[in-house]
């Protein structure tokens, strides 16, 4: 029998009212523990919903990999390049990649009889993955677009259509401006998207992708790029070295050469920016396992101090003082362990209510989302509880030793 946790176990469910000190002590122990790890499970829900929604939303409009001209890598201007049927199959047979969609950026101007706007016309084909728009559809619908003829529809955000005073239904006129030539086309609003992303929802609409090559002046089979989703994100690098391998400085019909770039390479500073929050998460985790630490010591030492009596009575008996500590330390990880269920519940709770009810409201402009977004990962959340059980007991070790300067003569005081 394990004569330290037969000991502790009594300790523990020991509710004599003699013992007025250390139940509150345990209480608060526990309290601590408690709170410390709830804080814990909701700070890595948040940062971790914050940060895949944000993924998520750039994905949304630049794919996982961009095949593309050499020219436009690091440029502000979209050179053609040819993707043709063999091209598309070549690009689709890449181990890991789930879906090849063809664009075409084209510069413009949208115009009221009021006020007028520089837009991004993204010209997108039949084969593109919609599932990202029809998810942020608020207005109207998607249009149907084709990579052989003009439709004249539109797709713009709510940003445009608010600034334009626009909605679904209406027409609007577009001014395409290259080598001193100005075309003009009219367009109907099909539908109106909302993703919270301003620096994309300010600049980019959706139309086909015949329009926009046709306006570009390009040749028969050229377009901005192609874009490449993955099935697996968390291969993104090991799909990326299989498209070099495929495409890179290799030329077309009308040699341009290719290159390409993952979504990393194209929008730096949203993804720095996101690795930035995993300070702050460690920095509260740590503080966090700080406020459990203490706690448990100072409950610890409270416990001690109120059962000297009965440490000096096991001392005079023949225990060791490794069987007391251990018996301490048993007893501590009772108060740990029910502090963690308690957090657990505490925290995923909290958790699930936001994620399903959405109680917390952001600012969308400021935080690109409008509820606080949670993510709730058991297999972190187990990480957690083992690492706060683990470390907590780990500091007990230290003030567990106080136990072998009680000595059975002098302990006879604290009857």
């Amino acid at each position: 029998m394990n004569l330290p946790l037969f000991i502790a176990r009594r300790i523990y469910h020991d509710e004599d009212d003699r013992h007025q000190v250390s139940r509150p002590a345990i209480r608060i122990a526990t309290i601590g523990v408690a709170i410390g790890l709830a804080v814990m499970i909701l700070t890595v829900s948040v940062v971790l919903g914050f940060k895949h929604s944000i993924r998520d939303k750039v994905v949304g409009f630049g794919s996982h990999i961009q095949v593309m001209s050499l020219l436009s890598v690091n440029s502000v201007d979209s050179y053609p390049i040819c993707i043709d049927d063999s091209t598309m199959k070549a690009l689709d047979s890449i181990p890991g990649v789930r879906n090849v969609q063809r664009y075409t950026l084209a510069q413009g101007i949208l115009k009221t009889d009021e006020d007028f706007l520089g837009v991004v016309f993204k010209g997108i084909g039949p084969e593109y993955d919609l599932d990202y728009l029809k998810q942020h559809i608020v207005e109207g619908k998607i249009p149907v677009f084709s990579d052989s003829t003009a439709s004249s529809k539109l797709l713009v955000s709510r940003l445009m259509a608010d600034k334009l005073k626009l909605k679904a239904g209406d027409r609007i006129y577009a001014y395409f401006i290259s080598n001193d030539d100005v075309r003009i086309r009219r367009y109907t609003v099909e539908g109106i998207y909302q993703t919270n992303m301003t620096r994309f929802d300010e600049i980019i609409c959706y139309t086909d992708l015949y329009t926009a090559c046709k306006l570009n002046g390009w040749f028969e089979g050229q377009c901005s790029g192609a874009e490449l989703l993955v099935s697996n994100f968390e291969q993104l690098d090991e799909t990326y070295a299989h498209v070099i391998d495929k495409v890179h400085h290799r030329t077309d019909r009308y040699h341009s050469t290719f290159s390409s770039q993952t979504i990393y390479d194209a929008y730096p500073q949203i993804f720095n920016w996101l690795e930035l929050l995993d300070i702050n998460v460690w920095i509260i985790l740590g503080l966090m396992i700080c406020l459990a630490g203490i706690t448990m010591v100072s409950g610890l030492l409270i416990i001690i101090l109120e059962r000297t009596s009965m440490i000096g009575v096991l001392k005079a008996l023949g225990s060791r003082n490794s069987t007391i500590r251990h018996t301490f330390l048993w007893f501590s990880a009772f108060i740990i362990g029910r502090g963690l269920l308690l957090g657990d519940i505490l925290g995923i709770g909290l958790a699930m209510l936001q994620q399903y009810t959405g109680l917390i409201k952001l600012d969308p402009q400021t935080y690109y989302v409008s509820e606080a977004p949670m993510e709730i990962n058991f297999a972190i959340i187990l990480t957690l509880n083992i690492a706060t059980l683990i470390i907590s007991i780990s500091v007990l070790i230290i003030p567990s030793f106080f136990i072998s300067h009680i000595h059975p003569a002098k302990s006879m005081r604290y009857e």
